[in-house]
C-alpha cells in the first residue's frame, strides 16, 4: 500500500475500511464471479426457431438474409406473439447460428510489402467534397498514386478516367518521387489502361503499354469486382477524402478561386498528413527504386483535323470552333487531360477547355460573329445557336430585344455580340446590366454609345537638348 495505512489506502480507493480488509484477506470480488450459463428470460423465438427461422438460414447460401426482415415475416404469421422490440434478440440468434453453421466467409491474406516493388493507382470521385470554383459546383475526380511499402502518395485533380489524365498522373508522380517502382497495379475496367472491345479488358492498350515500357514497369491488375485486391489504393482513397473534408472544414469554406488553387490545397494536405509520416519508410524505399529515364513522354493525344467550312473541327467525336482564317487547313489538336491545344505550323492558335461527353460542342462566338453579322438570317436556325449566349445576361438581352424589336432582334443582338468581341465582353455586360430593365427599351446604338472606349491621351514628352561639353571632356580625357 506504498507506506499508507489501511484506512488511508481504503479512502484513496473510495471504499470502506471493512471492504479493504475483505480484499486484503480474501480473493477479489471479480475473481469469485462465475460466468452465467442460464437465461434470465424466456427465449421468444424458441417455438418458431426450428420450424420457421432455421430453414430460412439453411437456404441462405449467400448470407443475405437479415433478422429485421425475418422478424416482419414472423409478425405477419404470428401477429400477437412478436413485436419490433425483439429485433436485437433475433439478430444475436442469427449471429450465433452463423458462427457455428453459416456459410464460410471469404478469407483475406495479409501481404508483406517489399520496398520499391509496387505502386497502386486509381481514380476516385471527389464531387462529394462539395468543392466550388468561383462559386460554381466542381464535379471532378482525384487521381491517386500510392507506394505500397512507404505509402508515399501523389494526388492530381482529373475530370475523367482518360488516358491523358492517367499518363499525366503517373508521370507527375514518378518525377516528383524521383524513381520508378517495378510494378504498377491498377484495376482492369478503365478504357484508359485496358483494351475492352477485343480482349474484354485482358490486354493493355498500346498507349498505356508504351508508358509502362518507357519507364520499364510491369502492370498487374485486379480481378473484376474485387476492389479489395487493390486495397492500398482503395484505403488511400478513403483516408484522402476524409483528410480533405476535415481540412476544408477547418478552412471554413470549400470555395476556391480556380482549379490550380484547389489542387495546391489538396497537395498541401497530402504533403502534411500523408507524406510527412511516410518520410522514414520512403527514405528506405528510395534506394530500391530504379532511375528515371532521361525525359518524360507526352501525356497528350494528337489529332490532325481539317477545319471545316463552319469554322469548326471534330476532335475525338467532339466539336470545337476555331478562327475562321484556318478554314480548309489541317491543324494539330493536342488533347491534354483538361485542355485542347490547337496548333498551326507549330504555332499555338487556341487553347480551350476539353469537352467531356461525346458529341458535345463548344463554339466561341468570337470565331463566327463577323460573318453572322453579315448573314443575320442564319442566326435563327443556327445549329449551335445556344453557344452564342455567353451568359444568362446575354440571353435575357436577346429576349428583351425580341419583345421590343420583333424581327430586328437578331440583327440588334448580333451587333451587340460583335461589340462584345471587339470592345470586351466584360464592358458590354456591365452596360447590358444597366440598360436591360430601363423604360423604353434599348438597342445596339444605346449600348455602343456607353461602351465606346475612352479617347486615348498621347502624353507630351519634353527631351532637353544634350550637353555636348560632356562628350568633349570625355574625348580629352581619353586622349590624355
Amino acid at each position: 500500500m506504498d507506506g499508507k495505512t489501511q484506512a488511508a489506502a481504503a479512502a484513496a480507493s473510495s471504499m470502506s475500511l471493512r471492504t479493504a480488509r475483505e480484499w486484503e484477506t480474501g480473493p477479489a470480488p471479480s475473481a469469485t464471479k462465475q460466468a452465467r450459463d442460464w437465461r434470465t428470460r424466456p427465449d421468444p423465438f424458441a417455438t418458431v426457431w426450428l420450424t420457421d427461422v432455421e430453414p430460412l438460414l439453411v437456404r441462405d447460401h449467400k448470407g443475405v438474409l437479415e433478422a429485421k426482415l425475418v422478424l416482419e415475416v414472423l409478425r405477419t404469421r404470428y401477429p400477437e406473439q412478436f413485436h419490433p422490440g425483439q429485433a436485437r434478440t433475433l439478430q444475436r440468434r442469427f449471429r450465433d447460428w452463423r458462427a457455428l453453421h453459416g456459410v464460410e466467409p471469404e478469407v483475406f491474406f495479409e501481404q508483406v510489402a517489399v520496398p520499391g516493388r509496387e505502386a497502386a493507382i486509381d481514380f476516385t470521385h471527389g464531387t462529394d467534397l462539395d468543392v466550388t470554383i468561383a462559386g460554381d459546383p466542381f464535379p471532378h475526380l482525384l487521381f491517386e498514386f500510392v507506394l505500397s511499402y512507404s505509402h508515399w502518395t501523389w494526388v492530381a485533380v482529373a475530370f475523367g478516367e482518360t488516358f491523358e489524365a492517367l499518363a499525366a498522373g503517373v508521370q507527375g508522380a514518378l518525377w516528383a518521387l524521383g524513381g520508378v517502382p517495378d510494378i504498377l497495379r491498377s484495376d482492369n475496367l478503365s478504357a484508359a489502361t485496358h483494351e475492352l472491345k477485343v480482349s474484354s479488358g485482358r490486354d493493355l492498350t498500346a498507349r498505356f503499354r508504351a508508358v509502362l515500357d518507357h519507364y520499364r514497369m510491369r502492370s498487374t491488375r485486379i480481378t473484376p469486382g474485387r476492389a479489395h485486391e487493390n486495397g492500398v489504393a482503395e484505403q488511400a482513397h478513403r483516408r484522402l477524402k476524409s483528410l480533405v473534408a476535415q481540412a476544408l472544414l477547418v478552412r471554413g469554406h470549400a470555395d476556391f478561386a480556380d482549379i490550380a488553387a484547389y489542387e495546391a490545397f489538396v497537395q498541401e494536405v497530402v504533403a502534411y498528413w500523408r507524406n510527412r509520416s511516410a518520410a522514414a519508410r520512403l527514405a528506405e524505399e528510395r534506394s530500391a527504386l530504379r532511375a528515371l529515364p532521361s525525359a518524360a513522354i507526352p501525356s497528350y493525344t494528337t489529332y490532325y483535323p481539317v477545319v471545316r467550312r463552319w469554322s469548326t473541327i471534330r476532335v475525338a467525336h467532339r466539336t470545337y470552333s476555331v478562327p475562321a482564317q484556318l478554314m480548309g487547313h489541317t491543324v494539330e489538336a493536342r488533347v491534354h487531360p483538361n485542355v485542347v491545344e490547337v496548333r498551326y505550323r507549330d504555332q499555338v492558335v487556341q487553347t480551350m477547355p476539353r469537352l467531356r461527353k461525346e458529341d458535345e460542342h463548344r463554339i466561341d462566338y468570337r470565331h463566327v460573329i463577323g460573318w453572322l453579322v453579315r448573314k443575320p438570317g442564319a442566326f435563327a436556325r443556327y445549329r449551335y445557336r445556344e453557344d452564342l449566349y455567353p451568359s444568362v445576361l446575354f440571353r435575357r438581352t436577346y429576349d428583351a430585344l425580341v419583345r421590343s424589336h420583333g424581327e430586328r432582334a437578331d440583327v440588334e443582338y448580333l451587333r451587340i455580340l460583335q461589340l462584345a468581341a471587339t470592345a470586351g465582353e466584360g464592358r458590354v455586360s456591365d452596360v447590358l446590366a444597366a440598360v436591360l430593365d430601363q423604360a423604353g427599351g434599348f438597342d445596339y446604338v444605346t449600348v455602343q454609345a456607353q461602351v465606346a472606349p475612352p479617347a486615348c491621351v498621347v502624353p507630351v514628352i519634353h527631351i532637353p537638348a544634350p550637353d555636348l561639353s560632356v562628350y568633349d571632356a570625355l574625348r580629352v580625357g581619353a586622349a590624355a
